[in-house]
């Protein structure tokens, strides 16, 4: 018996629904792939091109004109050799120690994140029926985040903070991009550039001025370990950046600098 293949009915033989669902789709499908390739030329660029401004950075600066009706701004791009080797040193034991070594993303510390948020929130579910309404807003469980400093770029480069499936989907495709198409040196190279130190304040050179007085290439091991802890929330450490827990991370990264592998 020969074999029947299933008809497939042509797009003007489907209901006007239909057709007009089916090219809204391929619309989307097309204009999704374009975009990757936008985003893909943009990245090629970034081998030979400094990139003058990310995403991030033109939020910040529209919310501080709306806010402040004026920007206050400080940033000084340096390159790799200006940078010295303390703070990329600093920054790779504090932020992203297998950074030489994944392809983009560190799984076993996503994995390592999603228990200890499984088991914070675990925490704040058994007291939260003898917390008032105020305590249990303020004992909120802490996300405890398992991106490398290339998930990082990628987002900063190009997408929003909101905190979404599909942000997550396109920010894990734009480090697929960083990681095929620039080495790990370049890579740091933008981050330490374009990565927030504070209100306004971005950039590593801008950041070393700001707080130590000094260039970036001059800082010392306990100076980077300062700044490099204060990455993951440089407008909350900016106010108090001696601050005792500032320092005593500090003295831990700084003790792990010497065995750091750079790119």
């Amino acid at each position: 018996m020969p074999l029947r293949w299933p008809r497939i009915k042509p797009l003007s033989a489907r209901p006007r629904w239909q057709q007009h669902t089916l090219r809204l789709l391929v619309l989307l499908v097309l204009c999704t792939l374009a975009l990757q390739l936008v985003w893909l030329l943009r990245v090629a660029t970034m081998l030979v091109v400094n990139p003058q401004s990310t995403s991030f950075q033109r939020s910040e600066a529209w919310r501080l004109l709306v806010e402040h009706q004026q920007i206050s701004w400080s940033q000084t791009w340096a390159d790799a050799a200006q940078l010295g080797r303390q703070l990329p040193r600093a920054v790779i034991a504090s932020e992203d120690a297998s950074f030489t070594e994944h392809g983009g993303v560190d799984w076993d510390a996503i994995q390592t994140a999603w228990k200890r948020n499984r088991n914070a929130a675990a925490r704040a579910e058994k007291t939260a029926p003898v917390a008032s309404a105020t305590n249990r807003r303020a004992s909120t469980p802490k996300v405890v985040g398992g991106s490398t400093i290339t998930q990082q770029l990628a987002k900063n480069l190009f997408l929003s903070g909101e905190r979404t499936a599909a942000r997550k989907a396109q920010e894990f495709v734009i480090t697929l991009m960083l990681e095929a198409l620039l080495p790990k040196d370049r890579i740091l190279e933008i981050y330490l550039n374009s990565v927030e130190w504070g209100e306004g304040v971005f950039g590593a050179q801008a950041a070393a001025r700001h707080y130590f007085r000094a260039d970036a290439a001059r800082l010392s091991a306990e100076q980077a370990a300062r700044l490099a802890v204060m990455l993951p929330a440089p407008k909350r450490f900016e106010k108090a950046p001696a601050s005792s827990y500032v320092l005593g991370r500090a003295a831990t990264v700084a003790a792990r600098m010497p065995s750091v592998v750079a790119p």
